[in-house]
């Protein structure tokens, strides 16, 4: 396994569409086998190839940490959705922000594993928006391309009022 680099917003390969994976063998594993190391490594709940630098329809994520099984989803395909929720998201390739984004509520997940078997996963909430999230990846989209309003520092998200507050009046004497 080997850590891989995470490709910031401004890098073109982001914004360029994936191409379907057609041949299952170790080069694809040991891709898999990276996305998942670099995950971990940069705390993220999912990762998708363009993120690494490979432009192949792949994403792997985990909603649960280390005890939790990853999902990898080769060529994976929203076959099926339903409602719409609003949550907020951020992304290990635009690191400090986050914004809201209207996402559906539940999907089926049509995918292929590593040897190129067939399945489908139905997921609702976070797993729905995780999937949404990376699958656009694959068609270069960010999520700021959808975001609600613009994105803002995660400092100010998570600034407590009260000491913004304070140090505001400190200020103006």
């Amino acid at each position: 396994m080997a850590l891989r680099k995470v490709l910031l917003e401004g890098d073109p390969t982001l914004r360029k569409k994936s191409r379907p994976v057609t041949e299952y063998n170790e080069r694809l594993c040991q891709l898999v086998e990276d996305m998942k190391e670099t995950m971990r490594a940069y705390n993220g709940a999912g990762l998708a190839a363009p993120q690494v630098g490979v432009l192949r329809r792949v994403f792997i994520m985990n909603l649960g940490g280390e005890d939790e099984e990853d999902t990898v989803a080769v060529n994976p395909r929203i076959i099926e959705q339903e409602g719409l929720v609003v949550g907020e998201e951020g992304c290990l390739s635009l690191p400090g922000l986050v914004g809201d984004v209207e996402r559906p509520e539940r999907i089926i997940l049509e995918a292929e594993d590593l040897e190129g078997n067939t399945w489908q996963r139905e997921l609702t909430g976070l797993g729905a928006v995780c999937v949404c999230h990376e699958t656009d990846h694959l068609d270069g989209i960010l999520y700021r391309d959808k975001a609600l309003e613009p994105l803002v520092s995660v400092d100010i998200v998570n600034e407590d009022p009260e000491e913004k507050a304070n140090e505001d009046s400190e200020g103006k004497n």
